[in-house]
């Protein structure tokens, strides 16, 4: 299966705090069988958490990157095609960083592995 790590998933998973997976998306996580793509508004989105203080990341975004270049995932970088399929998407969020990831997942054919209740409104395929 082909997976993209919501900003969350991706931060619980880098910073071993695991715990708040759950069994299904940490068994999916670390399935060698599946592809985990983590897309770069995830690193758009952590840089502006950081830098207005709601977030704190050990080395901040450079290092996030770094982490993510030395695991088991790939960059999936942000498409015009993510952003024009953003047009279609009906509101059922306001986040624009989780619009971004279910227009990308959607023109990829990815599942999201997320715990916002409000993705799977999108009709993309989700892991949780």
């Amino acid at each position: 299966m082909n997976l993209l790590l919501d900003t969350h998933t991706i931060l619980w998973a880098l910073t071993d705090d695991d715990a708040r997976l759950s069994r299904r998306a940490r068994e999916a996580i670390l399935s060698p069988s599946n592809q985990k793509f983590v897309c770069l508004a995830s690193a758009w989105e952590l840089a502006i958490k950081v830098s207005n203080g709601k977030l704190y990341f050990e080395g901040g975004v450079d290092n996030f990157m770094h982490q993510v270049d030395n695991s088991n995932f790939l960059t999936l970088p942000i498409e015009r095609s993510h952003i024009a399929r953003i047009e279609s998407l009906p509101y059922h969020h306001r986040d624009p960083f989780d619009r971004l990831l279910v227009a990308a997942a959607l023109c990829e054919g990815l599942a999201i592995v997320t715990a916002d209740e409000h993705i799977p409104a999108y009709g993309v395929p989700c892991v949780w």
